[in-house]
């Protein structure tokens, strides 16, 4: 048994709970707390109520290439990299931080929420090891996520050139015959 603070235990219990409430994958808080899995599987029944869901995390690039969840995906990405360039903060607060200004986001325009706290910690993943990457569009000059091996000196996002079954899910035509 390894001799911890208190006080360092206490701020790695707050950071998982945090990370818990906004829906973080078990996977999640094992690669950015201290905690051990038994404690942070006991956390999260305790403030989910249930236990954390099994199986792979979300992996693939291609899911963050598809217009809607592009065009949050970028939303996001966007508001990272302003919180990590004017904040000062990094790594999972930065995410964290930045999540939550995504949420709000939504939240106040009334939309959907596509980006879930475990892939928009995937996508920072993927942008860090150049998976993917940020380019314009040479449209609206607006910054979207590409794949990082794909040529981007003609990149016109999905908001410039809408393909046309953009927006057409069974949700939004559920949506659509409520109003």
């Amino acid at each position: 048994m390894r001799n911890r603070s208190i006080l360092t235990e206490a701020k790695q219990i707050q950071l998982a709970t945090e990370l818990i409430q906004l829906g973080a994958r078990l996977q999640v808080l094992e690669m950015n707390t201290d905690l051990s899995r038994e404690r942070l599987v006991k956390l999260y029944k305790e403030i989910r109520g249930v236990s954390p869901p099994k199986g792979m995390l979300p992996y693939s690039e291609d899911w963050f290439m598809s217009w809607q969840p592009n065009m949050h995906s970028s939303l996001f990405i966007n508001i990272y990299n302003f919180v990590t360039t004017n904040t000062g903060l990094e790594g999972i607060d930065a995410l964290i931080k930045s999540y939550r200004l995504y949420m709000e986001h939504i939240q106040v325009n009334q939309l959907e929420k596509v980006l879930s706290l475990t892939r928009a910690w995937t996508l920072v993943r993927f942008v860090e090891s150049s998976v993917l990457c940020v380019k314009p569009c040479i449209s609206c000059n607006g910054n979207f996520v590409v794949h990082s091996l794909e040529i981007h000196s003609n990149h016109v996002c999905g908001l410039c050139n809408i393909p046309s079954r953009a927006g057409k899910t069974k949700k939004a035509a559920e949506a659509a015959r409520l109003h």
